[in-house]
């Protein structure tokens, strides 16, 4: 995979660390909300094997309106700090609004994670003209930072298939980088848990369009209310998804927790015989 003209290795999942840069994300209510905190937590996700940085200013869920201006002011120094600190990294910034895309992709940053399926229609152009990378996401036709109500599918796996490789197509019709896109089922977004489940069962249908999936569940309300946890409990439920997901081939995997996770993947990339052991003295 070569996002922005960076070729990430592929001997295992790759690792996506979360950085959110709000005042009241869902899981971290706000941790690396001050400057500083943000950048210790990307020294910390790059020391325990992070292939990819991803950036917010704007929470997914519903709550106060943050404007582009504000988006803008609350990512850019981060993404130009994470350049400059990072030279190789690859940087990946969340958002859905075309104009907060060109202002971090001016500042460094490599991909765009468009979690709200291409709402922007400007984003998609934004993205080529940058040369940059870009997340086709399936979010059932949602408007941003909206919840659904009883959503239906007859086949949702099927429906996600549909909207992501024609949202991936109409990326590089833009002028998009065909290597640097990658289908992301939104696991929670426009789905109930039920769905979210047939979705993670059902990813080889996925992998098998034969581009590059990104699985983004961590610590979600699908693990909460699969195993009845609070937020604080989730994490095993996370790995052991993930662990299936990573056979099962995904590409790439989102994740709050990145040592826990990278040791998850290159666990299942070595069982299957991808990825040579760190060291192999017993015995030997």
């Amino acid at each position: 995979m070569t996002i922005h003209g960076r070729t990430l290795r592929r001997d295992r999942a790759l690792v996506m660390a979360i950085v959110n840069r709000t005042p009241n994300s869902f899981y971290d209510h706000g941790a690396t909300w001050e400057a500083g905190a943000a950048e210790a937590a990307i020294e910390r996700a790059v020391a325990r094997g992070a292939d990819v940085v991803d950036l917010g200013g704007v929470p997914a869920s519903p709550g106060p309106e943050v404007t582009v201006a504000e988006e803008i002011d609350r990512v850019r120094p981060t993404v130009r700090w994470a350049r400059e600190r990072f030279p190789d990294l690859t940087i990946s910034i969340d958002t859905y609004r075309a104009e907060a895309a060109a202002a971090l992709l001016d500042a460094g940053a490599d991909l765009v994670n468009d979690s709200w399926a291409g709402w922007d229609a400007d984003i998609l152009p934004v993205t080529a003209r940058h040369g940059a990378g870009y997340v086709a996401a399936h979010t059932g036709g949602l408007t941003p930072r909206t919840d659904p109500v009883k959503p239906v599918y007859e086949d949702v796996m099927g429906d996600v298939v549909a909207v992501t490789v024609a949202l991936a197509d109409r990326a590089v019709e833009a002028g998009v980088p065909p290597e640097g896109i990658l289908l992301d089922p939104t696991i929670d977004f426009g789905k109930n848990t039920v769905q979210s489940l047939e979705v993670l069962r059902s990813l080889p249908r996925l992998v098998d369009t034969g581009w590059p999936v990104l699985l983004a569940m961590s610590n979600k309300g699908v693990v909460g209310e699969t195993l009845d946890v609070p937020l604080e409990g989730r994490l095993t439920g996370t790995l052991a998804a993930t662990a299936l997901a990573a056979a099962q081939g995904v590409a790439m995997v989102r994740a709050h927790q990145v040592e826990e996770t990278r040791q998850t993947v290159e666990m299942v990339a070595s069982v299957q015989g991808h990825r040579p052991p760190s060291r192999a003295e017993r015995w030997t």
